[in-house]
């Protein structure tokens, strides 16, 4: 696949309607925004835009509202923290689409900025209908793609209005993800390794099959290591396990030993009998985790372990905390990990979702040359998957698909 697609620094924008869908999908702490860092990522893309005199409109969806109206998943608290991030005011339209917003778009001057509310309060955006596409597409003369996190939906306002207006183009966001995911996927140094924890293997199976392809070894911890475990016949005492996949982890295993790749799982655990804030924990002296224990972090054998394995790396990607960062001391492992990663000479990514989370949450930003915004379309690229969001874009002159 390649990625040269048009670019926002490609469109000449002035006094042009600029249809611009971001992601603003942040999390809301008693109404307020409780994360900026995805407000701070479409920075750059809007900045240009007002200092070339677009007339810009911002289109974002907010959870999962299912094609009603919901006031807790209101953009509004999106609004004042933007301005003061741009230092100029940013308005907000009461809906998406229809006569009102269309009466606030014509009355946009050159350099300001409209935010709609969010899209998913219309069952049209996630079915990608025609008629929903066709009325954003309505609002603008141009679209620029700045949502990487969105980038792997067949929405309409990622794919779907693109069919009604000339130009589609990338945001700057979204290429620097481009840039950035592609070296993983195309163009990585060996050593490659592979740092992957969260919850679920069910989230990372596609990903797992890819990478067995590519990796020289894969580091596995948080609660998904307990699944491999349990299908090595390990005891995991009651630590969380995903009974259906189980069999699944079994196939991901023996292709890693066929094709030589290094599955490592964990050789100690931090246990404790509760996942609750001040229960008593402890290291475990090996591997098996007694009966009524729960691991919650990986342990100091393993963090050592991990770490020599990464400071041979010349590539790493990491998505998914080793342990249940939320509550210390169970974030150890996964800071003894990033600070592998900050010492060893890698050209390092972090995946978005809880990754990126836990990144931010323990001020680990800086040890990485990339943390992506992107969840689920980061890891569906690294699985293979060409995402429609990209796809949809027009093609740069001189560029193919």
């Amino acid at each position: 696949m390649n990625f040269r697609k048009l670019s926002v620094r490609d469109l000449d924008v002035r006094g042009q309607r600029v249809f611009v869908r971001v992601d603003f999908n942040v999390p809301l702490r008693a109404g307020s925004v409780g994360d900026d860092t995805r407000l701070k990522a479409s920075l750059p893309t809007l900045q240009l835009l007002a200092e070339r005199k677009a007339r810009i409109i911002l289109a974002s969806h907010l959870g999962r509202p299912k094609g009603k109206k919901a006031q807790a998943l209101s953009l509004a608290p999106v609004v004042d923290p933007l301005s003061t991030l741009l230092s100029r005011p940013v308005r907000m339209a009461a809906d998406c689409v229809g006569p009102e917003v269309e009466g606030r778009v014509r009355d946009l001057a050159e350099g300001e900025i409209l935010l709609l509310e969010n899209l998913r309060f219309h069952e049209g955006e996630e079915a990608n209908d025609p008629d929903f596409a066709s009325q954003l597409a309505g609002l603008g003369n141009l679209f620029v793609n700045d949502a990487f996190g969105s980038a792997h939906r067949s929405h309409a306002s990622v794919v779907g209005i693109t069919r009604h207006l000339s130009s589609s183009a990338a945001g700057l966001l979204l290429e620097r993800e481009m840039e950035m995911l592609s070296r993983l996927r195309e163009h990585h140094e060996s050593p490659y390794i592979a740092v992957l924890g969260g919850a679920k293997v069910s989230d990372k199976m596609d990903l797992l099959h890819n990478l067995i392809g590519k990796v020289d070894a894969i580091l596995i911890g948080g609660a998904m290591a307990y699944t491999f475990m349990k299908a090595k016949g390990m005891s995991v005492g009651a630590s969380r396990i995903e009974q259906d996949k189980i069999e699944h982890a079994k196939v991901i295993l023996a292709r890693a030993q066929e094709t030589g790749v290094g599955l490592h799982l964990p050789q100690d655990h931090v246990v404790a009998p509760s996942p609750e804030p001040g229960a008593t924990c402890r290291a475990t002296r090996g591997v098996s985790i007694e009966k009524g224990m729960i691991a919650l972090d990986i342990g100091p054998k393993t963090r050592e372990s991990y770490r020599k394995e990464i400071a041979s790396a010349r590539t790493i990607f990491w998505n998914g905390p080793l342990g249940m960062f939320e509550v210390p001391p169970y974030d150890e492992g996964t800071r003894a990990v990033a600070d592998g990663i900050d010492t060893s000479r890698s050209f390092s990514v972090v995946g978005g979702g809880d990754s990126a989370a836990a990144v931010n949450a323990l001020d680990l930003g800086a040890h990485f040359n990339h943390v992506s915004t992107g969840g689920g379309a980061s890891l569906e690229f690294l699985a293979g998957v060409d995402l429609p969001g990209i796809l949809a874009l027009s093609r740069a002159k001189g560029g193919t698909a």
